[in-house]
């Protein structure tokens, strides 16, 4: 059994975060809430050879060694099935052997909160910024993507939900909020959504390091899944083709 130091302000815990939702491998290593060291690619699919290599690089250039990481945190979707997977697999893996909790952050919500809580940096002033709401977007092929909407607290104001994106959508909203859309799935809807209040100035890949903040608080809130039975959150249902033949 792993023996946590408590301090004031919560526990002081070194996590290996591991985000393989989409396109982007992205990990890092953070202590007590703030980031230490990352690696990431956003080269394409490349999870299966690139995630376990950057953890083992990681883990040489911060000197922790694996038994000093207290947990890991991986991204669990939505997103896509096998970066899903790659990442979870791997995740749960060395929460086996090391005997350490796994913990689980929902993509969007990941990045909805963190796109709030540092939206200086991305909207273009703070104008009506109490009414600004945020929408990360994930490609999920053609004009559909999986999204949620977040207030300025990070709070999730609608669910998440795969969505078809035309010129109507989030009409209504748009009449009174600013909405900044942003992730991968934002580019491509960026002309269906002409609007006045429609920002597209926000992060267009995944990051690790939306996880870091809310990774350390499920952490003191012991927040923890089973590692046996857990599952990413695929939102839709895998669906296998077969390739025409030539």
């Amino acid at each position: 059994m792993r023996i946590f130091t408590v301090f004031k302000n919560g526990l002081m815990a070194v996590i290996l975060n591991i985000e393989t939702s989409t396109e982007v491998c992205s990990v890092n290593i953070a202590r007590n809430g703030q980031l230490i060291a990352e690696r990431e690619s956003t080269e394409g699919m490349n999870h299966s050879r690139l995630l376990t290599v950057y953890i083992d690089e990681l883990i040489h250039e911060t000197g922790i060694p694996a038994t000093g990481i207290d947990a890991v945190a991986v991204s669990k979707g939505p997103g896509s099935y096998t970066g899903l997977r790659i990442g979870v697999s791997v995740a749960k893996g060395l929460c086996y052997s090391l005997d350490i909790p796994l913990i689980a952050v929902g993509t969007l919500d990941a990045a909805g909160k963190y796109v709030a809580e540092n939206h200086d940096k991305y909207l273009p002033d703070e104008n009506h910024v109490e009414q600004t709401l945020f929408c990360p977007m994930i490609d999920a092929r053609r004009m559909e993507v999986y999204t949620a909407i977040y207030n300025l607290k990070g709070e999730k104001m609608e669910p998440v939900s795969a969505k078809i994106i035309d010129e109507n959508s989030y009409s209504e909203l748009l009449q009174n909020h600013r909405i900044l859309f942003f992730g991968n799935g934002a580019q491509k809807c960026n002309q269906a959504l002409v609007h006045s209040n429609a920002l597209f100035t926000g992060p267009d890949k995944a990051s690790a390091r939306f996880m870091i903040k809310y990774a350390q608080e499920k952490y003191n809130n012991n927040q923890w899944e089973d590692v046996a039975y857990f599952e990413p959150f695929y939102l839709k249902d895998f669906i296998a083709t077969v390739p025409r033949k030539v």
